[in-house]
């Protein structure tokens, strides 16, 4: 990339984030997969991220923007939204720096995610059907004192999330090609940001799922949209990117090559393939880029990588996906057969 087409965080940025990170984040490993690798016809790698604390990359993010809270700010404390991850990672962040923390979250949160965010020690607010209207809810506490830390339209947040592409660059040196998560594009911008200035040749590929793909249909818009949210299995894939999105959606636009969407059940064969190959637990949004693998809409032509983002799924969900549920049972609560 010339100058001119720097994105607004830098690999200096991402490279102060990983240094501010030591010590904090757990570096996560990287393992060669035989099977996805025979089905692909070249070398896939799987970024076990899912092990990270707090048990997602959002971990990284909410670590760095915490670590560059003023005094002032870390008395008064902060709020964010999520759809589960973020506000996870926000609150073990706040809490490891002993910052107050409120989450807003909508009522399509799964209630796994939402004890596991209170057993952090996070204050949550559940309020409307979307993550707008959740965001609405936030910024309202805005006014109350507390400093929004925002899930993925945020330098820190973004920098924090491009540490991962520095981590990928080291475990597979002739990267060709990334499958990561794609929602409100914190973590496809910043590890795009990272890969890219090392190697611009390197192919970016964000993976979404049909239902609510605010972030896909905002870039076939070419502007930020809404879009109505609706149950998935890849439910930390929901949300909107914000209308008045700043960062996230110009750089997907210019970083990232390629969007594949996947059905519900792509994404359950995701899960299981998972945990039936790769023995790794992870939740719907996290298994996507194996999905995408296994769905083949994705054809690399060299090293490939997949991450694995999440694995905070509700464990009777993992169990009907892997028993080889239909996803029309699975967005029901009939029991397990």
């Amino acid at each position: 990339m010339t100058s001119a087409q720097q994105p607004p965080v830098s690999l200096e940025d991402i490279k102060a984030a990983r240094l501010r990170l030591q010590g904090v984040i757990r570096p996560t490993p990287t393992e060669a997969s035989p099977t996805l690798s025979a089905l692909s016809g070249v070398p896939v790698h799987l970024k076990l991220e899912h092990h990270q604390i707090s048990g997602s990359f959002k971990f990284r993010g909410a670590s760095n923007a915490v670590a560059q809270l003023t005094q002032a700010e870390r008395e008064a404390g902060v709020v964010g939204v999520s759809t589960g991850n973020h506000g996870r990672g926000l609150a073990r962040a706040c809490a490891n720096a002993g910052v107050r923390c409120v989450v807003v979250m909508s009522d399509l949160v799964p209630a796994n995610k939402v004890a596991a965010i209170q057993r952090e020690g996070a204050t949550v607010h559940i309020r409307g059907k979307s993550q707008d209207d959740a965001d609405r809810a936030a910024r309202a506490l805005v006014a109350e004192g507390l400093t929004l830390i925002p899930p993925f339209d945020d330098r820190a947040i973004i920098a924090g999330q491009g540490t991962l592409g520095l981590e990928m660059i080291d475990a597979v040196p002739d990267l060709h090609t990334v499958l990561v998560q794609l929602s409100g594009g914190g973590l496809a911008s910043g590890i795009a940001a990272a890969l890219k200035a090392h190697n611009p040749a390197i192919k970016v590929i964000g993976i979404s799922m049909e239902r609510g793909a605010a972030m896909h249909e905002s870039l076939r818009n070419g502007q930020p949209v809404e879009v109505t949210e609706l149950p998935t299995l890849a439910d930390s894939l929901g949300g909107g990117i914000g209308l008045d999105n700043q960062l996230t959606f110009g750089m997907v636009q210019s970083l990232v090559d390629d969007v594949i969407l996947l059905d519900e059940a792509e994404i359950a064969e995701g899960v299981r393939h998972c945990y039936w190959h790769e023995g790794q637990i992870v939740e719907g949004a996290g298994a996507v880029g194996v999905a995408a693998l296994l769905a083949r809409k994705v054809s690399p032509a060299g090293p490939t990588l997949a991450l694995l983002t999440g694995a905070n799924i509700d464990m009777d969900l993992h169990h009907r996906i892997v028993a080889g549920e239909t996803p029309e049972l699975l967005h029901t609560d009939a029991p397990c057969p």
